[in-house]
């Protein structure tokens, strides 16, 4: 006889080998199972035990899921070839159901399966279609595909690279993944006149502002996909194709997910998370309205726009400035989550290895001023989804200069897909790859550069650096050059999707009190962030 699961323990391969033939999905699932190439016993165990959850979940109701392995966080400081580095970086080391992955900042799913399912609905919608008129950005997408054999070769061969198993091929009901640029070219098309809505599925699965970069969650991890996103020719026809969805966005049709339903963002749960985002990083206990210049009387609380939703504004004095008279004292750039801390950072350093130091020039896009943050400190912290998403001046002082340099949207580094050179790794698409690849982008991504010469001579010349992940094709400076800034004055935005943001200070400015990157929540924008002795 079979005996049951203790509660917290693993079940052996034996168990799984029975369970799998009294449920009669042995053949269907633990032969796909095999297939995924698993290099130890341990994550063999693993995958038949996801696999046949995913594959009979009624049947295998009594095992208590809620008894099974949790995940566990690793938030180990770790060194680069930099200098000293503390970093938050969780690490799912053990099973959980359904299968966990990286969900940093809201922004991806949080299973392959949630992944599977929402993918699936969109594709499944765009396949249920007879024609596809496709919007004249996407017909020159087309056209660049089709006429550049550099282009073509890359693009059509990052489809053809998805590896060919469960996980990649097909979501649990069987709708199949996109599987060529056809394909894609015709799921963008949907996707270029729709807002993202709320759900309770896709907050869930992380899905609640990055549908393009879910659509491309698996090309861009292919050794194919990293040289197609890094080309310059792509990720000018990208930069073409989010700028229209961005001017969708800006249109008063987007407001339309900016009700009560359940797919609306004031919607009960979609509410209340933004609420709890809010209140959580400054402990509070504040209304949405409270907190938020809106009118809840007015049709989509007054918001004209997804965008003028995203780039929403506190009300006056919920975000205070700290400390305002006393220009030792740093203030928080952007609400936003500690991510790293990173002292004698290098003027050129390998941004694209599994460390990731940082490369101040590539930073800097080689700007003159940037041999001055050789050997200096480098603050990074994210912004998820469901942040506040503007900009606010670190300290008191002149702009010296701000630019925007224009890099990539969708890149990777090989590591984080199925490319990665270390013979040791364990090859699979990571779907969090570009949220566990910050430091990478801050030397490719889209990025604003703002220098400050600040009142403090403690502090001198300090750079912001905003940058642009996925989706945010426009980092919007609102200041200019030679202008005064005080302490928490607005100094830019992000529209439309995720990003992270780093402070850079010179050597041997003596920076200090920096926030845990094991914080795991916002610190509030404005606030204080760190200090200079």
């Amino acid at each position: 006889m079979m005996q049951p699961v203790r509660p917290g323990a693993r079940p052996s391969a034996t168990f799984l080998i029975r369970l799998a033939i009294l449920t009669g999905v042995w053949s269907r699932q633990v032969q796909l199972a095999s297939k995924l190439s698993f290099p130890s016993t341990q994550r063999s165990i693993q995958s038949i035990w996801y696999l046949l959850i995913c594959g009979s979940i009624d049947q295998l109701a009594y095992l208590h899921i809620h008894h099974a392995p949790q995940t566990q966080e690793s938030h180990s400081p770790s060194t680069s070839v930099s200098g000293s580095v503390s970093t938050s970086r969780s690490q799912t080391t053990k099973l959980t159901f359904p299968l966990t992955y990286l969900s940093l900042g809201k922004w991806m799913p949080s299973t392959l399966d949630a992944h599977h399912q929402w993918l699936g609905g969109v594709i499944a919608d765009v396949d249920s279609k007879e024609s596809h008129d496709l919007h004249p950005v996407l017909k020159e997408f087309q056209g660049l595909i089709e006429n550049n054999t550099r282009v073509y070769l890359l693009i059509a061969s990052m489809f053809g690279e998805i590896p060919r198993n469960r996980a990649y091929s097909n979501d649990p009901t069987g709708c199949p993944q996109m599987r060529d640029y056809k394909h894609m070219l015709n799921v963008l098309n949907h996707l270029l006149t729709a807002a993202p809505s709320w759900s309770d599925f896709s907050h869930r699965v992380g899905l609640v502002g990055l549908p393009i970069n879910a659509v491309l969650d698996w090309p861009m991890g292919t050794p194919s996909g990293y040289a197609a996103f890094l080309d310059p020719d792509v990720n000018r026809m990208i930069k073409k194709i989010l700028n229209v969805w961005g001017e969708f966005l800006q249109s008063p049709e987007s407001a339309r997910v900016l009700d009560e339903s359940p797919y609306g963002w004031f919607g009960e749960t979609g509410k209340s998370d933004l609420v709890e985002v809010a209140n959580v990083s400054a402990k509070t206990n504040h209304s949405f309205e409270e907190m938020f210049i809106c009118d809840p009387s007015a049709e989509h609380h007054g918001y004209k726009s997804w965008d003028d939703f995203f780039t929403r504004l506190f009300r006056e004095g919920i975000r205070p400035v700290a400390s305002p008279s006393d220009d030792k004292v740093i203030a928080n750039a952007c609400e936003s989550q500690p991510y790293k801390v990173a002292h004698n950072v290098k003027a050129r350093d390998q941004f694209w290895i599994k460390s990731q130091p940082y490369s101040v020039y590539d930073m800097l896009s080689f700007d003159p001023l940037a041999k001055q943050f050789e050997g200096g400190t480098v603050y990074q912290a994210f912004l998820s989804a469901l942040s506040y998403h503007r900009w606010h001046a670190p300290v008191s002082g002149k702009i010296v200069k701000s630019y925007i340099v224009d890099g990539t949207y969708y890149s990777e580094p090989l590591f984080e897909g199925i490319g990665d050179p270390d013979p040791k790794a364990h090859h699979e698409i990571d779907d969090a790859g570009e949220v566990m690849s910050q430091e990478f982008l801050t030397a490719t991504a889209t990025r604003a550069v703002i220098f400050i010469e600040c009142d403090n001579p403690d502090i001198g010349l300090m750079a912001f650096l905003g940058v642009g992940m996925c989706e945010v094709s426009t980092c919007d400076i609102t200041v200019s050059e030679g202008q005064h800034v005080t302490k928490g004055d607005q100094i830019g935005m992000f529209h439309f999707g995720g990003s992270t943001h780093c402070l850079l200070f010179r050597k041997g400015v003596n920076v200090k009190g920096f926030p845990s990157p094991d914080l795991g929540h916002n610190v509030p924008v404005r606030s204080q962030v760190a200090v200079v002795e």
